[in-house]
């Protein structure tokens, strides 16, 4: 048994004496809760969700595991873990509780030469991983099994390991195509080892959010890293609700919204044996890891509560209205407030929250925000009107993100005012505007929420831009090609983040924008240096939170135009490690 091994057992046992004394635990993102950071293989860095670029009848998942993997992490080699569940969850319908389809994953490893230390020696491979997939379309009532014996490509270990004689005689981006496989219900899937596609620098941020970098280059802390992905691309079709339309009505048709979200499960109990035989794994299967939403629990979940939210499923989150308050009063706004803690973080100088927008919402931690209007007529008919969601998006005073950060997390956001582009609402934020997002599904917590009917951005076209949903909001208020009516129109980038996410979409960059208070002057809720009534609502505070920049803010590898989309793993000889 292998030092790597035993570490792993030591780091599972540890954990099992956890769950053991306290409630079952979770864990989304990269090593961000203390307890998922024993258990690396079950943990779950990062999940995407959008339209298929090249194939855009099908949706394409990918859910990646196993944080920080060196390349030249021998002789064992990451890869997905025995006894572990790895499931992508589905839900299509807000009036059904809980998933509707589920994707389970589960591994198998053989040594096919257990007299060599190398992990690959003359055609033979050691650690060799195969998988089953099974499919349930009735939330998790039944299962069916849709691929056996799945392919799992070996690890880039380097050009003696995979193209010489004395390897495997083959070429790695050969190994990948062999082990894409087609599912017997249609779906195409392919799960291995991969570049991890997340890019941020993670020295910056953590050092008190020091992103750009002050004093020093910044640099992507994930970048020459590899990570496990499950991909799979799925019919549009086998992903509708029951009962939807075979075309959408719009591109905005909310009949076709899903939440996504994915997790790892164990069984409850390990049992070392002192004979030397494999541990014996038992008991209930418990989750241990999931995610949907990028950096909730890295950035927005204090770490006391990080191993309570996890251990939460997005369903139970929405009800668990203890951590709301998080969103309502996110922590990085604190950094983005001169009159708190903003003059202490340099780096986000140029993220200022409206403290005074259009001179009458304040929108500082523990203020009121928009609540000053609860009750007014001018909200009669709007999102905010208590006849139309409750008091879903107005729950009471001192909440003032409630409107923007919690239902971007939580519920996703619907095509009804003010949840529209201020173009064509003349000055008024709660009039109708120009519609740019529906993926509201209101039934569940963290999940990403994909509308499948808003058309894909071309990888090629010139507006495509890493910026999502907040470039597509740039767009329709100043391109004359959009903001000269309030109709329905296809923008470039309706299809990126939080529109569900794209493998090249900067997530920490959107976030913090989005904290900052992008998204409520993309409605009209302009910054405060805008007077209300004036010409220009494009001011120099909202040009600066459109031109900040984090200091890394791309991928180190091109993305493949084609499934599985994320990059080749770096190569155990590469450079740069």
């Amino acid at each position: 048994m292998s030092k790597f091994t035993k570490q792993c057992i030591s780091a599972v046992a540890s954990m099992v004496l956890l769950w053991m004394c306290t409630l079952p635990v979770s864990a989304s993102s990269h090593r961000e809760a203390p307890l998922i950071a024993s258990d690396p293989l079950a943990d779950n860095t990062d999940l995407y969700a959008f339209r298929s670029p090249d194939n855009p009848n099908t949706v394409t998942i990918i859910a990646n595991y196993i944080p920080g993997a060196f390349a030249n992490g021998g002789p064992n080699y990451f890869t997905f873990g025995e006894n572990i569940r790895y499931e992508i969850h589905i839900d299509n319908d807000a009036q059904v509780a809980g998933d509707e389809i589920i994707y389970r994953f589960t591994f198998s490893r053989v040594n096919e030469d257990p007299t060599t230390f190398f992990n690959i020696r003359l055609g033979q491979q050691n650690l060799k991983t195969t998988y089953t997939l099974q499919r349930s379309i009735d939330g998790g009532a039944t299962f069916t099994t849709i691929v056996s014996n799945g392919k799992v490509p070996a690890p880039n270990i380097g050009p003696r390991s995979i193209e010489s004689g004395a390897g495997l005689n083959t070429t790695y981006e050969d190994l990948i195509a062999a082990s894409i496989m087609t599912a017997s219900t249609g779906e195409k899937v392919f799960c291995g080892p991969a570049d991890d596609p997340f890019y941020v620098d993670l020295g910056g941020i953590f050092d008190l959010g020091d992103a750009p970098r002050q004093n020093g280059a910044s640099r992507d802390g994930l970048g020459f890293l590899n990570v496990c992905s499950i991909a799979i691309q799925v019919p549009i079709s086998t992903l509708l609700k029951s009962g939807a339309p075979g075309t959408p009505s719009s591109i905005l048709d909310a009949d076709y919204v899903i939440g996504v979200w994915a997790s790892a499960s164990r069984p409850a109990t390990r049992t070392l044996q002192s004979n030397g035989q494999a541990p014996d794994d038992s008991g209930a299967w418990v989750q241990v890891s999931r995610l949907g939403m990028p950096l909730t629990n890295e950035a927005v979940i204090p770490i006391g509560d990080k191993d309570y939210w996890n251990r939460l499923t997005p369903y139970d989150e929405l009800n668990e209205t203890s951590l709301d308050n998080y969103f309502y009063n996110p922590e990085l706004a604190l950094y983005m407030d001169n009159s708190l803690f903003g003059p202490a973080v340099p780096a986000f100088s140029a993220l200022r929250i409206q403290r005074n927008s259009l001179q009458s919402f304040d929108f500082g931690n523990g203020q009121d925000g928009l609540f000053v209007l609860k009750g007014n007529p001018a909200l009669a008919g709007t999102a905010l009107d208590d006849a139309v969601f409750g008091t879903l998006l107005l729950p009471g005073p001192g909440k003032p993100r409630s409107v923007d950060l919690w239902p971007i997390f939580h519920t996703g956001v619907p095509n009804f005012p003010p949840y529209q582009l201020a173009t064509g609402k003349n000055g008024n934020p709660l009039a109708a505007g120009k519609p740019f997002i529906n993926n509201f599904l209101p039934n569940g917590g963290d999940m990403l929420r994909l509308n499948m009917a808003v058309p894909v951005t071309p990888r090629d076209d010139p507006n495509f831009s890493p910026l999502g949903i907040v470039q597509a909001a740039v767009l329709g208020l100043t391109d004359p090609a959009y903001n000269a009516s309030t109709d329905v129109q296809a923008i470039p980038n309706m299809d990126g983040f939080p529109n569900g996410r794209r493998l090249e979409d900067d997530v920490t960059l959107i976030e913090l924008q989005a904290v900052s208070g992008v998204a409520l002057a993309a409605i009209g809720l302009w910054y405060d240096d805008y007077t209300a009534g004036g010409a220009n609502p494009v001011t120099q505070n909202l040009l600066n939170v459109l031109t900040y920049r984090t200091g890394v803010n791309n991928n180190d590898k091109p993305f493949k135009p084609s499934f599985p989309y994320v990059a080749s793993p770096w190569r155990g000889t590469e450079l740069g490690q």
